[in-house]
C-alpha cells in the first residue's frame, strides 16, 4: 500500500470507507478512501514462465484462486465497492480466466455483505475526464491532479482504482474533491446498490 506525504486530511479519512477495484489478473487495482492504492496481479517466477492464462487448468485455478484470495484480503470490509464492469468487446485471449475472476470478485463481495456499485469503463472515464472515451493516459493525470494524496506511480490500473473510490464517495455525499457537473454525470450511468437508511 503506497500512502504520499500528501496525506488526505482528516475530512477526506471520515466514513465511509470506499474501495474502488479495478479487476485484472496481472494487475487488479484497488484504492482506498483512507488514502492508499495497490496494484495485485498474478507475477511470473521467471520472464520465460507461462502467464496465468498459459498454466495447465488445474495450476491455473489454483493460481487464480491464490490471487483471489490476496485481492480480497487487500479490500477488507469497507462500506462500499466499487468494481469496474468488465469490458465484453476486449479481444484477446484470458476471457474465460477474466470472467470468473470477476464474478467470483462479485461473490465474496456480496456474500461477505459489502454493498456492490458497478461502474462501466466509458463512465469511469468520463468521471475522471468528463469524456467517456477517454485514453488511460488522461485518466492517470486527472488522478494525479485532482487526487495527489493517492499515489498511483503511472500505473492505469491503480488510477482507475482511485477514480471508482472517488466515485463512490461522491455517490454518498462525501466528495473527496468537487468535480465539474460533466463529470458528475457519470453517477448516474452506473449501477448502485440500495442501502440501509439511504435517500438515494
Amino acid at each position: 500500500m503506497t500512502i504520499t506525504d500528501n496525506a488526505p486530511t482528516r475530512s477526506e479519512l471520515t466514513q465511509p470507507v470506499v474501495i474502488g477495484i479495478d479487476p485484472s489478473l496481472t494487475g487488479t487495482g484497488i484504492a482506498s478512501s483512507n488514502g492508499w492504492c495497490e496494484v495485485i496481479g498474478y507475477k511470473r517466477a521467471r520472464s520465460k514462465d507461462p502467464g496465468i492464462t498459459q498454466l495447465p487448468q488445474a495450476e491455473r485455478l489454483t493460481a487464480m484462486r491464490n490471487l483471489l484470495a490476496q485481492v480480497t484480503q487487500t479490500i477488507g470490509c469497507p462500506d462500499l465497492a466499487v468494481m469496474e464492469l468488465p469490458a465484453v468487446s476486449r479481444s484477446g485471449g484470458g476471457a474465460h480466466e477474466r470472467g470468473w475472476f470477476w464474478w467470483e470478485l462479485y461473490r465474496h463481495l456480496m456474500c461477505s455483505y459489502i454493498p456492490v456499485a458497478l461502474m462501466a469503463p466509458n463512465a469511469r472515464a468520463l468521471y475522471a475526464t468528463g469524456k467517456g472515451t477517454a485514453a488511460k493516459g488522461a485518466v492517470i493525470d486527472q488522478v494525479s491532479r485532482r487526487f495527489p494524496a493517492w499515489a498511483t506511480d503511472g500505473n492505469d490500473n491503480a488510477a482507475d482504482a482511485v477514480i471508482l473510490m472517488a466515485a463512490g464517495r461522491d455517490w454518498l455525499g462525501a466528495p473527496i474533491t468537487d468535480m465539474p457537473k460533466t463529470h458528475r454525470a457519470a453517477l448516474d450511468k452506473a449501477t448502485w446498490p440500495t442501502l440501509p437508511g439511504a435517500t438515494r
